[in-house]
């Protein structure tokens, strides 16, 4: 696990995934086991997304506006029907947002509607942790871009390499690797003004 990986984690505690798991009508083991699947999946989006400069001081921004916040209310708020998470998600994946949840879904067995809500449960916290680190740690976009490119690096080193090489892998080759960050820049850049 990597720092904002184990930081968001370590916010979930047992009576946060009990009501997440009463949300998506799963026990607790299976709806931990699919958080552990689930978070690494979004850092490494906004990994992939904090790689391009531009997409480096877009994030910073984002990350500025959910900076301050009591990561208790926003998992409160997300629980209670609240938050922007699917508006989250659309920014970290664009089109390839259902293709995450159906990865996470098939990886932890919950099945691609739990996972696609999962994930938008999910998207507030880690933007509310990162957004506090960034803060905290007095960040400017390219520490941020860094510090991203070294959760991902170890992300992708770890358990979940195949899983978000899967779903972040764009030329086809069955890795997640400098070719895909590129394309994904490119994309991401050439995809604003249309957003």
């Amino acid at each position: 696990m990597t720092d904002l990986t184990n930081q968001v984690l370590s916010h979930l505690d047992p009576a946060s995934i009990q009501a997440i798991a009463n949300q998506l009508g799963i026990d607790p083991a299976q709806a931990q086991a699919a958080i552990q699947q689930a978070v690494p999946v979004v850092v490494g989006g906004l990994a992939r997304n904090a790689s391009t400069d531009a997409g480096a001081d877009a994030l910073h921004n984002a990350a500025a506006d959910h900076a301050g916040g009591d990561i208790g209310s926003i998992l409160g708020s997300v629980l209670g029907g609240g938050g922007q998470g699917g508006a989250i998600l659309g920014h970290i994946f664009g089109n390839r947002q259902n293709q995450a949840a159906q990865q996470v879904g098939q990886a932890s067995g919950i099945g691609a509607a739990n996972a696609g809500a999962l994930l938008s449960m999910l998207a507030p916290v880690i933007m509310g942790v990162l957004g506090n680190m960034t803060q905290r740690q007095g960040m400017n976009s390219g520490g941020l871009g860094n510090m991203l490119g070294r959760e991902m690096q170890n992300l992708g080193q770890g358990a979940h390499g195949g899983l978000l090489g899967s779903i972040l892998d764009q030329d086809g080759d069955g890795q997640f690797g400098l070719s895909d960050v590129l394309k994904m820049g490119t994309q991401m850049l050439g995809g604003r003004g249309r957003a």
